[in-house]
């Protein structure tokens, strides 16, 4: 194992793409929490808007991002026909793939935790300006708050979790162009369709097993009632999401030809 770890990481580091990639997904997590805290208006205490979701409004973009970390993790690999070295270098696919999601995962929460913290450090100075203040209920933006923690640390996660579903897409069906579309479908798509739905219970049915509307859950610390699912079970509809699109994956991958 510590063979094809130390191989995937030699490929992750010496590939400019995914470092840029990540370094566009911090950034893009912070700047957008920073446009949303700016736009951000509580004139009165009966604003009702959830500070940490405006906060962390930049994990909606950034997860895009993520998502094509994972799907390059490994398609990169096919379209070169690298696959080919690496399996001949490490026989055994499922320690290889099992590398690979190590690998992806690690720097993909090294930059999630980077963007997340410039986001809440942002709006901790952002927001008492827009009215988010004792006067109208609401604490100073900080991660000594046990909600908003809970909120920042699930969505570092989440973003990781997106980079394992993305390569366990990836693993399934090898081109990259139809991966990112297959997971950019599943992150985007599936919240439209629910919406179209109506405001029934189908509504919220698919609100509680679509994996972006689950997994963001993780960031509201109010109106928790008004969640489609319970912070960490939506964070484990996710999860299950990632270790299906794995599993299916890995089989795929040792029983198919390189």
């Amino acid at each position: 194992m510590s063979r094809a770890l130390h191989a995937e990481w030699t490929k992750l580091r010496t590939v400019p793409g995914p470092a840029w990639l990540l370094l566009a997904a911090a950034a893009l997590t912070t700047a957008a929490g920073v446009l949303a805290d700016t736009a951000a208006s509580c004139p009165d205490a009966a604003c009702q808007l959830d500070p940490a979701r405006t906060t962390l409004t930049g994990i909606y973009l950034s997860q895009a991002v993520v998502a094509i970390v994972g799907v390059l993790a490994i398609s990169g690999e096919y379209g070169t026909g690298l696959i080919r070295v690496s399996l001949a270098a490490s026989p055994r696919r499922v320690t290889v793939l099992a590398a690979k999601a190590v690998v992806v995962t690690v720097p993909v929460l090294a930059a999630g935790a980077a963007g997340v913290l410039g986001a809440v450090l942002a709006g901790r100075f952002i927001l008492p300006g827009h009215g988010f203040t004792a006067a109208h209920g609401y604490l100073p933006v900080s991660l000594t708050q046990g909600p908003l923690l809970r909120a920042a640390a699930g969505s570092v996660l989440y973003l990781a979790l997106v980079a394992l579903l993305s390569l366990g897409v990836a693993t399934a069906i090898r081109d990259a162009a139809a991966s990112i579309g297959t997971v950019l479908g599943l992150l985007y798509v599936v919240p439209v369709i629910a919406a179209a739905a109506g405001t029934g219970g189908w509504h919220r049915h698919l609100d509680q097993i679509a994996p972006m509307t689950a997994g963001l859950a993780v960031q509201y610390t109010t109106g928790l009632a008004g969640a489609p699912i319970g912070p960490w079970a939506g964070l484990g509809v996710l999860a299950a999401w990632a270790a299906a699109a794995l599993l299916a994956g890995g089989l795929l991958f040792r029983l198919r030809d390189a």
